[in-house]
């Protein structure tokens, strides 16, 4: 890997538009990639794992949710980097977690998200 990739689930239209404005407005020193299009042994990711949540992967670092975000933004341009730095904040991040986790089962009702964004009753991230 020679530079880091941040997985979203590019079956999710939600997901997508969000990624889509990643790459047009954060510009991160990352790959964004859907995890649909990606090698997840590769990565050292689950399916599991990247239906439940984004994730950051660099050389000796994998994360998920807010705290990926996170790692995403600091590797992009001011102001970015800082609202990187300033979600990396332990006390942020469990803020975040909750909020992260109900987007997520939320998805499909998040702007740009569509009836087959939702997750399937039995998913892992819906008992969360």
């Amino acid at each position: 890997m020679e530079r880091p990739t941040f997985v979203f689930d590019g079956d999710c239209a939600f997901c997508s538009s969000c990624a889509r404005f990643i790459e047009r407005r954060i510009r991160p020193a990352a790959e964004v990639v859907a995890w649909q299009f990606t090698d997840l042994d590769e990565l050292g990711l689950t399916e599991e794992q990247v239906s439940s949540a984004v994730y950051y992967v660099a050389p000796g670092r994998s994360t998920g949710g807010p705290v990926a975000i996170a790692d995403m933004l600091r590797t992009a341009g001011w102001p970015w980097r800082a609202a990187g730095s300033f979600l990396g904040l332990r006390p942020i991040t469990a803020m975040a977690w909750p909020v992260y986790r109900w987007v997520a089962k939320n998805r499909h009702r998040m702007p740009g998200g569509t009836a087959a964004c939702a997750l399937p009753p039995n998913h892992p991230a819906r008992a969360k």
